[in-house]
């Protein structure tokens, strides 16, 4: 065979089987990282390795928010907020990552000091170099257009917003009115405005504010989740204990395997379902590559 015509088979091969191994990896569709344990730090780490390491999101002299659920004056114990342990260690994975700078904030349902207190997350992350727990400051809100189906346009932090990288860090647990709270709808906590108002639309609204605002990591604690009474709890007969942590770069991929862990299906929470019909991640377990570690 003449050599050009050599190169050339083999220019067309090699990109036959790149653009085979493209398609492949996009009909495997998003990874989910299950980790379980017993020592919590080890597994929030685990999940994140599984994916890459913290080092895929983190680059050296990034800004990063790190934002957990703590809306409520609840103790660890109670699961109604986000773990201390599992927050502390992605704090630590991103300055090892090289962040130059790491913030964590809320917008509280109760008390912001006691909240901040009692959940634990304040006192974990204290002393720590180039972090800061932040209260937040209501002229750092900016107004966001969303162009949603319920929302035209709402007021977000501009802290989470001009961040170089956004980990969501919710926990898993039960919902009154959306049945779960977890990835999608702990993005409530950097809105501003009056947000009881979105509950006679949950599900849309939701999905128009996760539409615009992109969460580059989410990491699921469901060391201890919440099955009864929630969002607020106050009762330890409703917190059981899974050791487990759930992670991805897919949102929705992570709402809908934590759903699982739950119990129920993904297509039982509205706002997976309004998500997912939107494109905005895959729902679907069968469409969802599940690394267990």
């Amino acid at each position: 065979m003449h050599r050009r015509s050599f190169l050339k088979l083999a220019g067309l091969s090699s990109l036959f089987w790149s653009t085979m191994l493209r398609d492949l990896c996009a009909a495997q569709g998003p990874t989910v990282a299950v980790a379980e344990g017993t020592d919590h730090g080890r597994i929030t780490r685990s999940a994140i390795n599984a994916l890459g390491g913290m080092k895929r999101f983190v680059k050296p002299g990034n800004t990063v928010v790190v934002k957990p659920n703590m809306g409520w004056d609840r103790t660890p114990e109670l699961a109604a907020n986000t773990s201390p342990l599992v927050v502390r260690t992605i704090v630590e994975e991103c300055l090892q990552a090289g962040a130059r700078k790491v913030k964590v904030f809320d917008r509280t349902c109760n008390d912001q000091r006691r909240c901040y207190q009692s959940s634990g997350i304040e006192a974990a992350l204290k002393g720590m170099k180039n972090v800061e727990v932040k209260h937040l400051e209501e002229e750092r809100y900016r107004n966001v257009a969303l162009r949603g189906k319920a929302l035209s346009e709402w007021e977000l932090y501009g802290e989470a917003l001009s961040a170089d990288v956004f980990i969501n860090v919710p926990v898993l647990k039960h919902h009154g009115l959306s049945k779960l709270t977890i990835g999608m709808k702990n993005i409530m906590g950097i809105m501003g405005g009056n947000r009881g108002s979105i509950h006679k639309q949950l599900a849309v609204a939701l999905a128009d504010v996760n539409a615009v605002f992109k969460t580059h990591l989410t990491v699921v604690d469901a060391t201890r989740i919440l099955t009864a009474h929630g969002p607020q709890g106050g009762d330890i007969r409703d917190v059981k204990v899974l050791n487990k942590v759930v992670a991805s770069t897919d949102i929705v991929a992570a709402d809908a395997i934590a759903t699982t862990l739950f119990g129920l299906r993904p297509e039982e929470i509205a706002v997976t379902v309004e998500a997912h019909r939107r494109g905005l991640g895959e729902m679907r377990p069968d469409r969802i590559k599940v690394i267990r570690v």
